[in-house]
């Protein structure tokens, strides 16, 4: 079960990694998913603009886009893109850091792979508390 942090022309910090991969999948063990592998990849907002009208027809920014590639529900193998530039902006605009803004998409990224969804007001509402979650037991804010 290998976590892997890439950048795709981007320069991205993430401290500590291993205690962010065990954290992570502590997370998955917690809501009763398997985990076989997780690929993160921290790219610029051209490239997710770019995968988000190639593979989901939507033709905006997002700071991310989850895939599940395992045929098991009960086992997942996942590949979660993040915009660095949608991060940093949304860290400005809801004044919190940058490190924190990045480990909430982080962990909203592994939720979705769990199950988690965000379309209606109430499944937003409990992903937005279960990141929340995530960041106070991560930072032990």
């Amino acid at each position: 079960m290998a976590i892997q942090f890439t950048a795709h022309e981007v320069k991205v910090q993430i401290r500590n990694r291993t205690k962010l991969k065990a954290f992570l999948k502590a997370l998955f063990q917690r809501e009763g998913q398997g985990l076989l592998g997780l690929q993160y990849v921290f790219c610029s907002d051209a490239y997710l603009l770019e995968m988000n009208q190639q593979f989901l027809q939507h033709d905006t920014y997002t700071d991310i886009i989850t895939f599940e590639l395992s045929d098991d529900p009960a086992n997942t193998e996942g590949e979660i893109y993040i915009s660095i530039d949608r991060v940093r902006e949304n860290a400005h605009k809801f004044a919190v850091s940058e490190e924190q803004e990045l480990h909430r998409v982080i962990f909203h990224g592994a939720l979705h792979l769990c199950g988690y969804k965000d379309k209606s007001k109430k499944d937003a509402a409990l992903m937005r508390q279960k990141e929340d979650e995530c960041l106070v037991e991560y930072f032990g804010e």
